[in-house]
Order: C-alpha cells, then structure tokens, then sequence
C-alpha cells in the first residue's frame, strides 16, 4: 500500500526554497548520469548486437548442414542413375529392334546428364558450404572481439557506478525529503518543466535582469515581485519556476 504524503503547512518561500534544493538535487543525479556519458546505451546496443551476430551464426550452421544434407542426396542420385546406366547397357546388348535401342539409348544419355547434373550440384554446394565456413569463422572472430568490447564496457560503467552509486542513493533519499515538503500539484507541475526543459532545469533563478533557463528578459516589476517571495511565478517564456538570487545563493 502506498505511503500517504504527509501534508506540511509551509510559506510559499518555503516552498521556493525548497524546490530550488530539489532542483540543486536533481541537477546533482544529471551530473552522476553524465558521468557515465552513453555507456549504458553503447552496452546496450552491444549486447542486441552480440544477439544478432549468435543468432546469424545459428543460421550458418544450419545453411551448412541443409548443403551437406543435398550433397548426400545427390549421391544418392547419382548411384541411382548409375545403376539405371548399367541396367540399360545390359538391355541393349539384348534388344530386338531399333526402337528398343533408340529407347534404351536415350535413357541412358539422360541418366548420363542426371549425374552430371548432380556433380554439379555437389560442386556448388561445396563451394556454398566453404564460404558459410569461412563466414561462420569471420563472425566468430567478430564475436570474440565484440563480447570483448563488451566486458571492458561493462566493468567501466560498473566502476562508474560504483564510484558514485553511495552518492546518488544519498541524493535520492535527500530529495524524498524535500518532496515531502511540496504539495503534490506542485511537485507535478515541477517534474513535467523538469521533464520537458532540455536542461533538465526547472527551477532557475534570475541573472543578469533575465531568466537563468531561456535568459529572456524578466520586467523590473516582475523582479520586484519574485524577490518578495509572496507567491510561485513562472517564465512567461520558457514556463520555468523563478526565484531570486539571493534566495538561490542562500546557505
């Protein structure tokens, strides 16, 4: 069952406060993420390309043994043919007309390019089974080299987060903390800017007379209101929560 949110009954400059740490907090998480840059996409990508490479030298193997298995089966045919061949010299030799000779003759010149049919096909099913070998071979060696790759990924990104696991659980458990403190409808309107912001900020504070997210200018009168701390304003630009900088660089 889910924990209730306990409801904390703060000033709105406690609230400003308080999701200015937690956009503090979460900008600290962002840092820890690109820490580890693209490796947990390269390993993965790595590990859908290992299954890919597996799975296409199944299908050598497979290829090499139907090959082998039509190889057998012309053999067979050839010895079928042979022995049809040798059947038919032996009619001939007693054949009592022209037409039986002529018969038996055409049957053996057929049979004759039956075999030379077959060995032809034997010779093309050798020559396919030696490229799928050498293939087959190519791609092991390209599967060596990639679960290689893959492991010294892994154990970096495992060093990485490690390195830094301690300390993103802290920032997590710190930022449970400050949620507690900010209504639920403002906390989701907090992480939907944080989700849509290309920065991840959500909060930001002015600098330089301007919006410390889109840096557009922000109206002295609308200043004087931020400083005052009296109630949540936005970028009417960029839609990210402003506060000042004094609240920003308070201890």
């Amino acid at each position: 069952m889910a924990e209730k949110k306990t409801e904390i009954e703060i000033s709105i400059e406690q609230k400003l406060r308080a999701l200015y740490d937690l956009q503090t907090i979460y900008s600290d998480i962002d840092r820890i993420k690109t820490l580890r840059g693209e490796l947990p996409l390269e390993v993965q990508d790595l590990e859908d390309e290992i299954i890919g490479l597996q799975t296409r030298i199944t299908k050598y193997d497979a290829d090499v043994e139907e090959l082998t298995n039509r190889i057998v089966n012309r053999k067979v045919d050839i010895q079928n043919a042979t022995a049809l061949i040798t059947k038919y010299q032996e009619q001939i030799n007693n054949v009592r007309n022209n037409r039986e000779f002529d018969h038996l003759t055409k049957e053996v010149e057929y049979q004759t390019l039956e075999i030379e049919h077959c060995e032809k096909n034997i010779r093309e099913f050798t020559v396919a089974i030696d490229v799928k070998k050498e293939e087959k071979a190519k791609a092991l060696a390209q599967l060596e080299d990639m679960n290689a790759n893959l492991k010294e990924k892994k154990e970096e990104l495992e060093e990485i987060v490690s390195e830094t696991r301690q300390e993103e659980e802290k920032l997590r458990d710190d930022a449970k903390q400050l949620e507690k403190l900010i209504e639920d409808r403002l906390l989701q309107a907090f992480k939907r800017i944080r989700k849509n912001a290309r920065n991840g900020l959500a909060v930001v504070y002015i600098q330089r007379d301007a919006c410390g997210g889109c840096f557009n200018k922000i109206p002295p009168q609308r200043q004087l209101d931020i400083r005052l701390r009296k109630k949540i304003i936005v970028c009417e630009h960029c839609g990210r929560i402003l506060v000042d900088s004094e609240l920003a660089n308070a201890e």
